[in-house]
Formats: structure tokens, sequence, C-alpha cells
């Protein structure tokens, strides 16, 4: 089993001459492609630099600008460089000069070796999830980009409406079904020799000129085409912003970085000296092989990125002002809305009733039923269990079930597959106070029977309602008490959660949970997950389940449809 870098550099070459010899230390060869855009006296320092090394080897240089083919072009030069003349290499692994080792090469190329066959690339259909920041998510594959982003905004932006204008669109090639995911992949020799030698390769290549965005799209899309097992995800630690921007690690990040057990991680500061020196090392490989995992550090930028735009009620800063109505109700009383609560405790309403007195209803508004406490169909008011009579007004429905309640707090389930026309009513409620598990819904189609095609087409449709309702809940303008966990964050630590409901409900404890609910039975989850990943459905909202066992690799033929039981 070998392993062999592509590395792609355009800036700080003294950082990329420190990684790539570290990579060529630990016994892979190394094909780097310098941008066209470096100068020629900063190519040749470079390329002299490392002329001690002869595992080291130099690509054709052409041209590489963001968002353009460029960038496929480079990886496909230095990917043919590197497999035409190392016959030993069984995996290409494509990482940027800004890209910096975590962990022992040793530990990669265990880890690859004990899945042979398996390609490491993240691959999400269109279709099925949104993405994307700033739109132009299916368009990037119908419409024609002729202008660069960067150096002709305008003419980009124009051109785009001219097509939307006319209804013009491209025609995608017979047999491809377009996927989108991160640049940075792990291929097996076998996938990358079909990708670079496909009879096809001439009218694929024509047509992703023209995609926008190809470098994260083109591998990602025909390595579906030819690969027989893919787990969609990167081995490549890299963190964007809600602008799309890619995330920067500087010195502070050390002890985050050193925690994740990620391979390699991306985008590093160059000035980052710290990072460097710690980073990569030359110890001996792990013995216990510990999975990545990214999903600490995916909530701490998380948290970070939503205090930036969001700002905290009745502070002045920058881009944000209070505003007037904040402390205006929308209904008589403080009541509690849970998102996915039921979902993976066995008996959360039984035991929030009993730990606090309250009334805690079921799903109120699924379209089936109104699930009042304790079974009852006719509730204070004169409320009738019928969804036709709650849904004539559901507003109403809402106000009057509080008002009738003054004197005891109502708690109430709520979800995607719930009737959607009451969440608008509750976020701008002052008095509402919604904790959401995102991502909750996806157990029950778990422990379902159902097709798994059905699960997956079923989990997309929840996903995109619930996005929404998170970014709803996110605005400035929810007035809303909220407070929101990812699943993986949520079982990570059920208990702290617990502890702020019950307070916020008014029935603090003086001492720690002695009695909590009765949580799911969730062994396999994460596999399941994975599954859908690998079927291109990427389930964002849970948040990071990483593959806790190892597992023994299975060849999947193409297109073999997986059955959940």
């Amino acid at each position: 089993m070998s392993l062999g870098i592509v590395m792609l550099v355009h800036t700080a070459l003294n950082r990329a001459e420190q990684t790539a010899r570290h990579w060529a230390a630990g016994g892979c060869p190394v094909v780097i492609h310098v941008d066209a855009k470096v100068s020629r006296k900063g190519y040749r320092a470079f390329v002299q630099s490392l002329a001690d090394v002869p595992m080291i080897r130099f690509s054709k240089r052409v041209r590489c600008e963001w968002g353009t083919w460029g960038i496929v072009l480079a990886s496909q030069v230095a990917s043919e460089m590197l497999l035409s003349e190392n016959k030993n290499v069984s995996h290409v692994y494509l990482v940027s000069g800004s890209c910096l080792p975590l962990r022992p090469v040793k530990d990669i190329v265990n880890y690859i070796a004990d899945r042979p066959q398996t390609d490491f690339i993240e691959s999400a259909t269109t279709s099925d999830v949104n993405w994307t920041v700033g739109g132009l998510n299916k368009e990037r594959f119908t419409m024609h980009f002729p202008f660069s982003w960067k150096r002709h905004r305008f003419l980009f932006d124009k051109y785009i409406e001219f097509q939307k204008l006319l209804g013009i669109k491209r025609k995608i090639p017979l047999g491809l079904d377009p996927h989108i995911g991160s640049q940075w992949w792990c291929l097996t020799r076998q996938t990358l020799t079909a990708i670079l030698q496909g009879p096809d390769r001439k009218e694929f290549d024509a047509y992703f000129r023209r995609v926008w965005i190809p470098d994260e799209s083109y591998f990602q899309t025909l390595a579906r085409q030819f690969s027989l097992n893919i787990e969609s995800r990167s081995l490549t630690l890299s963190k964007f912003d809600s602008q799309g921007k890619p995330h920067v690690f500087y010195d502070d990040h050390l002890q985050l970085l050193s925690r994740s057990n990620c391979f390699v991680a991306r985008k590093i500061w160059p000035h980052a000296d710290r990072l460097y020196m710690a980073f990569p090392n030359d110890m001996a490989g792990t013995v216990d092989q510990p999975e990545p995992n990214s999903g600490k550090i995916d909530r701490i930028f998380a948290e970070a990125s939503d205090r930036r735009n969001r700002g905290r009620r009745g502070l002045y800063m920058q881009s944000r002002f209070p505003r007037k109505g904040w402390e205006n109700g929308v209904t008589a009383a403080p009541y509690s809305v849970f998102q996915g609560f039921n979902e993976i405790f066995e008996n959360f309403g039984p035991w929030l009733a009993k730990a606090t007195s309250t009334r805690v209803h079921g799903h109120l508004f699924d379209p089936n039923r109104v699930a009042f406490a304790d079974g009852q169909n006719e509730f204070d008011g004169a409320l009738y269990g019928s969804p036709l009579s709650r849904d004539y007004n559901p507003s109403a429905f809402l106000k009057n079930l509080i008002w009738n309640t003054r004197g005891e707090r109502q708690c109430f389930q709520f979800g995607p597959a719930d009737t959607q026309t009451i969440h608008e009513e509750i976020v701008r409620d002052p008095n509402a106070h919604v904790s959401v598990i995102s991502g909750a819904w996806i157990v029950p189609l778990f422990r379902s029977n159902m097709d798994f095609f059905d699960i997956r087409k079923e989990a997309a449709r929840l996903q995109k309602i619930e996005s929404g309702h998170l970014k709803i809940l996110r605005s400035p303008n929810c007035n809303a008490r909220v407070r929101i966990w990812t699943m993986a964050e949520f079982i990570e630590n059920p208990m702290e959660p617990l502890q702020d409901i019950l307070n916020e409900i008014g029935q603090p404890q003086t001492r720690p949970l002695s009695e909590v609910p009765k949580m799911m039975d969730l062994a396999g989850f994460e596999r399941f997950l994975q599954n859908l990943k690998n079927q291109g459905m990427h389930l964002y909202l849970t948040g990071d389940f990483p593959l806790s066992v190892a597992h023994e690799e299975t060849q999947i033929t193409k297109r073999k449809p997986y059955l959940v039981r």
C-alpha cells in the first residue's frame, strides 16, 4: 500500500516546502503544481530548495484562478504525472500548500490500508441539500460561466441575469448526475485512472470547463461513475464561514487541532509558527488509530459565526441595533416548545411533567391529530382535538391555549413534519421558549422499516423544512427565546441542557439530576448516517457523528441500493 501526494501551491512557498519534505520523509512520493501566476524567479528558487529530495517532482504549470477550470486542470496534470512515475501508488491524496499534516504519515497510510478500495471524497447531490453560499447551486451546472467572478464580477452577474431572462440552459452530458463537495480528496488508483483515462473525458472536460467552481464538482461527480465504494467525506479538515470563505487556523487553535484527531487541516496561516512547530511531527504512529473527529471544532466555529452575525440583544455593535418590540408578547404567558426531544427520548413527556409539574402535550400541530396531554380529545377553553378545527386558525388556537391555562405552564412538541403555519407566530412571540435538537427527526426514520430510498426522500424533505426553521430562529427578527443544539452535540452531554430546561421552566434543581428520560437505542446510527452520505444525502443538521468503531470494508457494486432494516 503506497500513498502519493499531489500538492497545489500558489503562495507561502516556504511553508509548502516544509510540508512537502514531511510527506516525502514519510515515504510518500510528491508531485507539486505551482500556479503559473508565481514568478519565474520565485518558482526556480522553490524548485532548487527541494532539489535534494528525489521523491519530490514538479508538474507542468497552468494558471489557476478560483472558480475556474485551471484548478481542475492542475490537479489532472499533477495526478497523471504522479501515477505514471509511481506504479506502486495505490491512493492519491490531493492537498494544498496551506494544508498541514496533524498526525504522522504512518497513521494516514495505515488508515487507508485498512480500507484499500475506499475513495474518500465528499460528494452530495444538488437536489437533496442546498449547502452552497450565495445561490447558484443547480445553476452552476446548467448555465454558462465565461467570465471570472473575481476579475469581472459585473459581467459575471449580468450574464447570469441574461441567461435567466432568456431561459438559457446547458445540456448536462448523458449519464452524469452532478455532485458537489470539498475539493480535497483521496482517491484510489483505480478510480482516479478511470476518471483521467475514460473514453468520455474530452466530452466531460469540455462540459466542466464552463461549470462554475468545477474543482468542487468535477471529481465529485465522476467518482460516482467509477468508484465501487465511496466514503462521502474528506480526510482534510476545512471549515467555511457564513460567506463561504475558508476559515484560517492560527496559533491559538493549537489545542483544538490537537484534540481533533484529524489527519490534515486547512487552511493554516503561514505565520502560525506555533502550529508549524507542533505539526507535523515525526512521532511513531498511534496504535489504536482513533477516528478523525471534527465535531468540537464544528461547534466552536458555528458558535463564533453565530455570535458574529447575530450579536446580543441590547448591545450596540457594528451592523446591528436593538429594536423596539422585544418585550411585546403575542401570547398571555410563557410556554415551552420542544423540537426533537420526543425523537431522542422514549419517555420525554412523562419525565418532564413529573420533574416540573407542568402540562406537557405531544405534537399539537401534527397534521393527523392534536396530541393534547394525557390523550385528551378536548381541552380548556373548548379547544377540540380536530386538525381541521385547529388549522382553520392556528394562531388563535395557540393564543387560546395559553390564555385559558394562565398560571399553568404549557409545553408541547413541534417539528418539521408538523403543520408549519404556526411557526411564524412562535418565532415572533417573546413568551415562546424554544429548545431545538436539530436533525433529531432522522431517528424515527432510522428506527423505521421504510425502504432506504423512501427514507432518503423524506430526510431530504424534513431537512429542507428544518433548515428554514433554524434560519428564522437565528435571525435578528426572532423574538422567542431560542436554544439550539445539534443532535451530536446534545447526545454528547445531555445532562446540562436538560438541567437548563428545568431551570428555565421554573424548577431549579439544588442537586444534579438523578433521573433522566430513557434515550432511544442508537446502535448503528453512525453507519446509517454514513450510508446516507454515501448515497449523496448529507444530514448536516445532525452535527458530526464520526465512525466510532472500525469496520470491515465491504465492496459495494455501482448504484447498488442499500436496504435499512
